[in-house]
């Protein structure tokens, strides 16, 4: 649009200056109006059509020499095309054009002559060669930092795969040995095991664990990126939360779970998250307070999904944790667009409540 525009007001210029002059007589009404407008049209157009434009001009100002546009069109033909033949015929045409106007009988003053031929070739060509030669530079310069940029980007590719497999490897060396060997001293327990209930702790404890590790294992093929994401197992439902509550009820501890039936049906990000949320409550309350009452609660209504996971608070300041398990959660229910309330509830219990939105997921 901003070149149509510099292109319609340079035309408009070459025709004010040819309007402004004294224009000679001519034998046909109609010759001066034709040609002005031919030569309008030939600025106007010179981007689209260089050399054909310039030719145009140069032909029309052999007729009528008083026109103006010769020294523009040529100017386009070298800025566009730069040191090629089509610039070579532009300033032949140009320089034959004034040649031409030299005759015989009327030798011109070679000072005036030169100067024109200066002005109105020389300089012409060398502003358009400088402006082609400065466009090509910006264009190579550009080129040249987008180039730059898509080798930033793939040497940051190539350095987060990097790290994924090294993550990948390191899980693989250490975390999936280490419960592979929970697994099987746990089934090799449930099978020598003297009581009922000793076997039936340790066949959880080795349920547990294969499942883990199969979850482990699809994490370790998402981090090798070994094509698309793999699912050994069903993606977390919030009808897997009761079997959560069972699972640790069956492993010995305490968990009190009022949750409804059936299942409300929620939108499946609300449903993962949710599950999510109370895993990771459970884990945390069965490490840092042994032996207590784990109370699970689901509620809902027209417009929140309130999960709760609470229990009494104990001394476990000898124990380690790196504190993400809280990030993760609150990166979960803010994610859904709920809120995440975790800590102390000042009636002596450590309290987790996350409440998502179901209105507003329906109207996304």
């Amino acid at each position: 649009m901003r070149n149509h525009l510099i292109d319609l007001a340079v035309a408009l210029a070459v025709l004010g200056l040819t309007l402004a002059g004294d224009l000679p007589d001519a034998d046909h009404p109609w010759f001066w109006p034709v040609a002005v407008a031919v030569m309008f049209l030939a600025v106007l157009l010179r981007r689209r059509f260089p050399l054909p434009a310039m030719l145009v001009s140069v032909g029309v100002a052999l007729a009528t020499p008083p026109l103006w546009g010769t020294s523009v069109t040529l100017y386009t033909v070298a800025s566009l095309r730069g040191l090629r033949w089509p610039t070579a015929v532009a300033v032949l045409a140009e320089t034959g054009l004034l040649v031409s106007f030299v005759r015989p009988a009327n030798l011109p003053d070679w000072k005036t002559f030169g100067l024109a031929l200066v002005m109105e070739v020389v300089v012409p060509t060398l502003a358009g060669l400088w402006m082609h030669q400065r466009a090509a530079l910006l264009a190579a310069l550009r080129d040249r930092a987008e180039q730059a940029e898509r080798e930033r980007d793939l040497l940051g590719e190539r350095a987060v795969t990097a790290e994924r497999r090294r993550i990948a490897r390191e899980m693989h060396d250490v975390v999936a040995h280490r419960v592979s060997i929970v697994a099987l001293q746990a089934g090799a327990l449930s099978v020598r095991a003297k009581d009922d209930e000793t076997a039936q702790l340790a066949e959880v404890i080795r349920e547990s664990s294969s499942a883990a590790l199969n979850e482990l294992r699809d994490i370790l093929k998402v981090l090798r990126d070994d094509g698309p994401e793999p699912r050994s197992l069903p993606d977390p439902t919030l009808g897997g939360v009761r079997q959560l509550a069972d699972d640790l009820s069956a492993a010995g501890a305490q968990v009190r779970a009022s949750l409804p039936e059936p299942m409300p049906d929620v939108p499946d990000p609300i449903g993962r998250a949710a599950y999510r949320i109370v895993q990771e409550a459970l884990t945390n309350a069965a490490k840092h307070a042994p032996g207590t009452t784990i109370d699970v609660r689901l509620s809902t209504s027209d417009d929140d999904l309130v999960v709760e996971v609470a229990n009494p608070l104990a001394d476990s300041s000898g124990l380690p944790g790196a504190g993400y398990g809280v990030i993760g959660m609150r990166e979960r229910v803010t994610l859904t667009g709920g809120t995440l309330r975790a800590g102390p509830d000042g009636t002596g219990s450590y309290r987790v409540r996350a409440a998502f939105p179901l209105r507003a997921e329906e109207s996304c």
